[in-house]
């Protein structure tokens, strides 16, 4: 499978990578790996903000391989999916960041209190990794879209 299967299949819209496109994403995960680290927003808050961080760094990587997962049912789940045809993510770290997309999912839609401080530091971390990792694949892959 590669992303030109997906854009065949209709998960996927073409849309040129740009510049300012890949910074604002990235500048977005930056942030919210800052913000998800306040101190009194609680295990739930913290994993959904590190998620977030997350599911921008995979968005910036679809974006600069000149794509876009198109909205409507399972657009997240895509956009983590795509870790593994764009930076080459192996699938025990797309399968983690899936199953805190799931956990995230709970605390947003159907109750509070889901999240264990060590969950939050889990997410926190991958996020982190996420960002570096998708740092170093567009250095190597795409600078000129840094």
């Amino acid at each position: 499978m590669c992303l030109q299967s997906w854009h065949g299949q209709g998960r996927l819209s073409s849309r040129p990578p740009t510049r300012e496109r890949i910074r604002n994403l990235l500048a977005l995960a930056d942030r919210d790996l800052h913000k998800s680290q306040t101190p009194q927003l609680g295990p739930d808050w913290s994993l959904a903000i590190a998620y977030n961080a997350a599911l921008q760094c995979a968005t910036a990587a679809v974006a600069a391989c000149g794509y876009r997962v198109l909205r409507g049912g399972g657009q997240h789940y895509w956009t983590i999916q795509s870790l593994a045809l764009t930076i080459g993510w192996d699938a025990s770290a797309v399968h983690l960041l899936d199953t805190l997309r799931q956990k995230r999912n709970l605390i947003e839609y159907e109750r509070s209190g889901a999240v264990s401080a060590q969950e939050a530091a889990e997410m926190l971390s991958l996020a982190r990794k996420l960002r570096a990792d998708v740092q170093a694949w567009l250095e190597a892959h795409h600078p000129h879209l840094l």
